[in-house]
């Protein structure tokens, strides 16, 4: 075991002498640092959880364990463990557990970690951590810090390029690097290495599917899995039911599919829109409209994205609306009019709806223009809500339609006006 950890503390240390970006985050360092709660970094896999957390550790003294070493997994023995951090990193105040959803059990020893007052930084790449064994056994005693890719704003620091002041001589600059972003995503070991962008988020898909979906939940018919993962890529920003795929797909069982569509939820992978409706029960009913954590992952697979830069603007702001808060069917909605007409977006704060968002990435054409704020301003009447947004790609205007003042950003000024 000593040689294990031993191992691990140089992987740490060789890790922490990398540049890295600053991620945006809603918490103070020094507030994280100073409380005693568990703080949970979580978020799909690569993304730069474990890069979040040794940033936040690195003037410290910290101990560290790497749970995606199968050696450690394999030789484990918790009272072992516990006496070889104590040598190997002696006096740690902090103890890093990356990935930790790998341990079985977890989550009772972590809470066993807890009340005997360790200071706990943890990452890990499964939403269900927090929404049953986290909430379960340790109810109140975590902070959360949600990682997802990088954003437009983040890409662009990255190339020394402030996203609030995009000056001239590097606007063409801006152009080709935001439409990359579009078209690759914001995985960070891709944003300077876009060459490499295909295969990579090709591997890291099926990794996904594989680890932390197949092997986690011991799926046998992983054909079906696949299925369901890749004709949901391919068909992201779309209505869905339980039903509608098991019948296009072929899949006998309903139960099954619905069954697998919540474990492509776990890793991040996949969100699902519920339509807005002050009645649950309808609201549960209605179709859902699938996301994907990274428009990388749609230009990686084999699907023609050409004619979908629309979808991919919509995905974009999705995301990005993940990053401000936003949670899927709490605070965040589709909706459709009466009429059948379809707002992208729908914000609640508490029980107002707070604003309606369309995206559209080119509003020039007229028959196009008339059929997005036709949508937009029927859905404010329906849900009396005067705050009127369509982002666009890179049109930039205030419009008065039919009574109604409608605000039109481009997309990276929406990203800077937060």
């Amino acid at each position: 075991m000593i040689n294990i950890i031993t191992r691990q503390k140089k992987e740490r240390d060789e890790l922490l002498s990398r540049p890295y970006l600053q991620r945006d985050v809603k918490y103070n360092k020094e507030n994280l640092l100073s409380s005693q709660l568990i703080k949970l970094i979580s978020g799909p896999r690569r993304v730069g959880k474990s890069v979040f957390a040794l940033l936040l550790l690195k003037e410290t003294n910290f101990a560290y364990l790497n749970f995606d070493d199968k050696q450690l997994l394999d030789k484990w023995d918790e009272d072992l463990v516990m006496s070889v951090l104590d040598d190997v990193y002696s006096g740690y105040k902090y103890l890093m557990l990356d990935e930790v959803q790998n341990l079985p059990d977890w989550d009772l020893w972590v809470g066993k970690l807890y009340r005997r007052n360790v200071n706990l930084v943890i990452t890990g790449s499964n939403a269900k951590m927090l929404s049953s064994e986290m909430a379960t056994v340790l109810t109140g005693r975590y902070i959360q810090i949600e990682m997802l890719p990088f954003s437009l704003a983040e890409m662009l620091r990255w190339h020394d390029i402030d996203i609030s002041n995009i000056v001239s001589e590097r606007k063409s600059e801006s152009i080709v690097l935001m439409d990359e972003y579009l078209r690759q995503g914001g995985f960070p070991e891709i944003i300077s290495s876009r060459q490499l962008a295909y295969n990579y988020l090709s591997t890291l898909f099926d990794s996904i599917l594989l680890k932390d979906v197949a092997q986690r939940h011991n799926v046998r018919r992983t054909t079906e899995l696949y299925n369901i993962a890749t004709y949901q890529l391919s068909n992201f920003c779309n209505l869905f039911t339980a039903n509608s795929l098991s019948e296009e797909l072929g899949i006998a069982s309903v139960t099954t599919t619905k069954k697998f569509c919540d474990y492509l939820l776990e890793p991040y992978l996949f969100f699902y829109l519920p339509r807005f409706n002050n009645k649950l029960k309808i609201m549960q009913r209605a179709a859902q409209k699938v996301y994907v954590v990274d428009n990388g992952f749609v230009s990686s697979s084999a699907f023609n994205v050409s004619d979908n830069l629309g979808r991919l603007l919509e995905n974009q702001v999705f995301v990005e609306l993940l990053r401000r808060g936003y949670e899927s069917g709490k605070t965040l909605f589709y909706y459709r009019s009466r009429n059948d007409r379809e707002v992208d977006f729908v914000t609640r704060n508490g029980t107002r709806v707070e604003q309606l968002i369309q995206v559209c990435y080119d509003i020039s054409m007229p028959k196009t223009k008339k059929r997005e704020l036709d949508a937009l301003v029927e859905c404010s009447h329906e849900l009396n809500c005067d705050r009127l947004l369509v982002i666009t790609n890179n049109e930039e205007m205030t419009i008065s339609y039919k009574n109604k003042s409608i605000e039109v950003l481009p997309v990276y000024k929406w990203n800077f006006n937060k």
